[in-house]
């Protein structure tokens, strides 16, 4: 699935959270007329990346039973509520579910993190 066909999915130029708060991983929600959007937004190096906060195994947000998001070696995304992990970088599945999670597109304006179109 797109992270667009959710129907609470925010319209570009949407302000996700400020840039200097992305420090890790950060599951938030995204609240516009159109619904509350579930996100992920994570640093990478120098980059900033954002997938749905859904795994699409169950469908349930990563971090459904707690906040530890992150593998041990800092290269995985892991799925709190089964264990699925997913590549850090593209959201790629490398366990435990068939397909990767839903990247949404962001860029930076001025010192916001913003839905891109």
């Amino acid at each position: 699935m797109a992270w667009t066909d959710y129907s609470s999915a925010p319209t570009p130029g949407t302000r996700i959270c400020p840039a200097s708060a992305v420090t890790g991983v950060h599951p938030m929600t995204v609240r516009t007329d159109r619904g509350d959007f579930p996100v992920i937004v994570l640093r990478d190096g120098d980059a900033v990346r954002a997938f749905v906060n859904a795994c699409p195994h169950q469908y349930l947000p990563l971090d459904y039973r707690g906040p530890n998001l992150l593998s041990a070696d800092g290269t995985r995304l892991l799925c709190t509520a089964h264990g699925a992990s997913f590549d850090k970088a593209t959201g790629a599945a490398i366990a435990g579910a068939d397909c990767g999670l839903d990247p949404v597109p962001i860029t930076q304006n001025g010192d916001h993190i913003v839905i891109a179109a």
